[in-house]
């Protein structure tokens, strides 16, 4: 098992939530020359991306990243709602910054785990959030079971979160973006052995590292065509070469998603 350096909580929380945080965030090898970050990214908006949420603690800390699905539905990964409650948690919607106090804040009413997740390593990393009140944003759509061809490898991927800019670095206060090629199973099998379950999970990053999303992404969208394909998951570091960032199949996990977004 590997050093999963993707920790769930951003610094500013990972003190009080030490012991909820178990998991990883995500990382990954990147491109050649790395810009800044996200890993090796460039800033850009919630206008931009108006799908893009932050989940807080309840006193509006980020965390994680997630993905608003409907009015009221946020995909987010399993790793970052274990140990969380209704009244722990908070989404934000429409706040570039960090330090923002415009956009939407919405209390959660249910968290719907994966019920077959037991550790990201394993697979099985994803959950639903469901909203107290609606967020008035443009939702994003996401793959359905059958679109199991958006991964081959190569395809141009895109990244957003408000994660650590370095490995163990800190947080974006302003949100951040980024693409990386997706990368074949084999290849990824072999960065990671026995931890990369193909069914659950697929790799995006550079051989050469630089480009990745970091701790404080977790959570967060990996976009193939502009629809929702993956979930920032976790991995070995943050943009290392030969470590991609691994990322939540979600053609896999898409009925039950949906069966989450219509209930």
């Amino acid at each position: 098992m590997f050093g999963l350096n993707r920790a769930k909580k951003t610094a500013a929380v990972i003190a009080a939530t030490a012991a909820a945080a178990a998991t990883a965030l995500l990382s990954a090898p990147t491109a050649v020359a790395a810009p800044q970050p996200i890993v090796g990214g460039t800033t850009t908006t919630t206008t931009t991306y108006p799908f893009m949420m932050q989940i807080t603690d309840a006193s509006q800390n980020q965390f994680c990243g997630g993905t608003l699905v409907s009015a009221t539905k946020v995909v987010t990964a399993a790793h970052c709602m274990v140990g969380e409650t209704t009244s722990s948690v908070r989404v934000v919607g429409g706040r570039t910054y960090l330090n923002g106090t415009n956009g939407t804040v919405a209390r959660v009413s249910k968290i719907w785990i994966n019920p077959s997740y037991t550790d990201a390593t394993n697979g099985d990393d994803v959950a639903v959030l469901t909203l107290s009140t609606s967020m008035p944003y443009t939702t994003a759509s996401y793959v359905s079971s059958s679109q199991t061809g958006v991964y081959a490898a190569g395809t141009t991927a895109r990244i957003i979160g408000w994660g650590t800019t370095s490995e163990n670095g800190s947080s974006s206060n302003q949100l951040r973006t980024a693409t990386v090629p997706t990368v074949s199973d084999t290849s990824c099998r072999s960065s990671y052995g026995s931890d990369y379950v193909a069914t659950d999970m697929v790799c995006a990053g550079y051989t050469s590292g630089g480009v990745d999303t970091c701790q404080g992404d977790s959570g967060g969208p990996l976009l193939i065509g502009g629809v929702l394909a993956g979930i920032t998951s976790w991995g070995e570091g943050c943009a290392e070469a030969g470590y991609p960032g691994v990322y939540t199949r979600l053609t896999t996990f898409s009925s039950l998603v949906t069966t989450q977004v219509n209930s």
